[in-house]
C-alpha cells in the first residue's frame, strides 16, 4: 500500500468496481458534503489564493489528508496553475487559486447542481453570465453532425451538378 500515491490510494477507494454499492454511495455522499463545504469557503472569497501542504489545507478545512487529495482531484481542472496531483504526498505545497469560469463550467459539466448553484456564486456572477456560462458549457458536450449529402442533392463543391455525377462518384 505505502508504494501508492495519495491520489491513488484516494482513487482506489472512490472508484473501486468491487465495493459494496451502498458502501460507495454513502462514501460519495458524505465526500460531496465535504466538498460542498469547501467551494462554500472558498466562493467566499473567490480572490483570495488559498495556498499551503496538502496536510495544511486537510487541516484548515477539518478534513483527512486522504480526503482533501480527493478535493484536490477534483479542482484540478479549474485551477489557474494545476498542482503536482499525481506525485504529491501531505507535505507538498498546493494551491487553490481557481479560473472562475472554468470552476463554474466544470461544475455544470460534472452535473454538479448543488455546486454551481450555490448562493455564492451570486456574488461572483451575474444571472445573465451564470446563464452563458452554463450554455457555453452544455454546448461544448453537444456533438454536431454534419448535414449528410443526398446523392441527388447539388454537389457542395458548388459546380452545379448532382452529387452522385460529382464529388459522390
Amino acid at each position: 500500500m505505502s508504494d501508492m500515491t495519495i491520489l491513488e490510494q484516494w482513487r482506489s477507494i472512490a472508484y473501486n468496481q468491487n465495493a459494496d454499492k451502498n458502501k460507495l454511495q454513502r462514501f460519495w455522499a458524505n465526500y460531496f458534503n465535504i466538498e460542498k463545504n469547501i467551494y462554500e469557503q472558498l466562493l467566499e472569497n473567490p480572490d483570495e489564493t488559498v495556498s499551503g501542504t496538502v496536510k495544511e489545507l486537510a487541516e484548515k478545512y477539518g478534513q483527512d489528508v486522504m480526503t482533501m487529495v480527493g478535493f484536490l482531484d477534483g479542482i484540478n481542472d479549474s485551477l489557474k496553475v494545476p498542482n503536482p496531483i499525481e506525485t504529491m504526498d501531505e507535505d507538498t505545497k498546493v494551491n487553490l487559486a481557481f479560473d472562475k469560469e472554468a470552476l463554474y463550467k466544470n461544475m455544470v459539466d460534472a452535473k454538479a447542481d448543488w455546486l454551481y448553484n450555490l448562493p455564492q456564486w451570486d456574488k461572483i456572477f451575474t444571472e445573465e453570465t451564470k446563464k452563458t456560462l452554463y450554455m457555453e458549457q452544455k454546448k461544448s458536450g453537444t456533438v454536431v453532425k454534419p448535414h449528410k449529402v443526398g446523392r441527388n442533392d447539388p454537389c457542395p463543391c458548388g459546380s452545379g451538378k448532382k452529387y452522385k455525377h460529382c464529388c459522390g462518384r
